[in-house]
């Protein structure tokens, strides 16, 4: 009886060899060779103009995957990009978006952490995997230094993705990369937000928007500022606190502070900028935290030295963050069930369109291309 056994084993095995590779001929004929890409080509020393080009697939080397994307997100950084606007190093021509989501659809030699079928997002950072950022960080940006992801496929280190949440569609996944890394890093990881902690967010943006939620989940008091009266009401929908109308209250971190019973806010998110900067410290409670993330109204302004001094007014840079932090955000925004604010979708033929609307303002949270 043990040579017949044997004798099954071996032709089993034999068996699950020949599935294995037959699945994986199924696999690699399912890749083209070449496929559709957007490039940012250079016009002049002011931007690019995006371009539609046909490029090749690059099989993933080792410890590297292959994706097959799904779906990208913009940031108003990719606008900055665009129009030459956005301090990285020169180029003639990039794969714009730091933002997206897919299927790995192979791997490369040594690859363990992730697997072939596997839902993941980009992190935008590709060197910063925990920790403080490593020297070379900037250098290892999506979008900018490095091609992005506003392509059919891309290569990239299995270091540099992470897995999306499960309740999570590709569009939503393709949110997260940048916009709700950093307004989790500016309220929960450097800001230490509370139940019942006044939050400032300023406009209705895809960081603002994820701050909102992030402080509606964690039972704190978001406080959001808009010029559109129409976006102001869909915030108060998702759980804000209270709004301000910027435009029609110029002064309108007094009108926080009444919100707050004059007590002030615990946590900013500060995208303004320079023109927004005086005003937010201004909303401030003693012990209050300022996160710097943006200059919507310019980058600068003046940090009050002494007012941080005697009220114990922390302030911190904000830029996105790290793997770490990723994941950290991933597993809350699973155990509390969230989704992103998906304001329009765009088809891949259509991304000039999401660029235009990202630049017009005309919309609230997230705006997403799908390929």
């Amino acid at each position: 009886m043990k040579p017949c056994r044997a004798g099954t084993r071996r032709r089993a095995l034999t068996s699950l060899g020949v599935l294995a590779f037959v699945w994986a001929a199924v696999a690699a004929a399912a890749i083209p060779p070449t496929q559709q890409q957007y490039r940012l080509v250079r016009m002049d020393r002011q931007g690019y103009r995006l371009e539609l080009t046909e490029a090749p697939v690059r099989a993933p080397g080792p410890h590297e995957v292959l994706i097959r994307v799904h779906a990208v997100s913009l940031n108003r950084r990719d606008v900055f990009v665009m129009k030459g606007q956005y301090p990285m190093a020169p180029r003639d021509s990039l794969v714009p978006l730091s933002d997206g989501a897919g299927e790995i659809v192979a791997t490369g030699p040594g690859v363990s952490r992730v697997h072939v079928g596997d839902r993941v997002a980009s992190i935008f950072f590709q060197h910063w995997l925990s920790g403080r950022p490593p020297a070379d960080v900037a250098s290892s940006a999506l979008g900018g230094d490095l091609d992005g992801m506003l392509s059919q496929y891309v290569t990239l280190s299995d270091e540099g993705v992470v897995r999306l949440p499960k309740h999570l569609d590709y569009e939503e996944g393709a949110t997260l990369p940048c916009a709700a890394v950093t307004a989790w890093n500016g309220l929960v990881t450097r800001g230490r937000m509370q139940a019942g902690d006044y939050v400032l967010l300023e406009g209705t943006g895809g960081v603002s928007t994820f701050g909102l939620q992030f402080a509606v989940a964690m039972d704190a008091k978001p406080i959001i500022t808009s010029s559109s009266d129409a976006k102001l009401q869909r915030a108060k929908e998702l759980g804000a606190f209270g709004t301000v109308n910027y435009k029609t209250t110029p002064d309108w971190d007094k009108s926080v502070l009444s919100l707050t019973g004059n007590l002030g806010v615990h946590e900013v998110l500060e995208v303004g900028g320079k023109d927004s900067l005086p005003h937010a410290f201004a909303s401030l409670a003693p012990g209050g935290h300022v996160a710097l993330i943006g200059g919507l109204g310019g980058f600068g302004g003046d940090i009050p030295a002494v007012a941080l001094i005697t009220r114990n007014i922390r302030v911190s840079g904000i830029y996105v963050g790290s793997r770490e932090n990723f994941e950290a955000m991933n597993a809350f925004i699973a155990q509390k069930h969230l989704k992103p604010v998906v304001d329009r979708v765009f088809d891949f033929k259509d991304a000039q369109a999401a660029y235009d609307l990202m630049e017009s303002d005309q919309f609230l949270g997230k705006i997403v291309v799908r390929l």
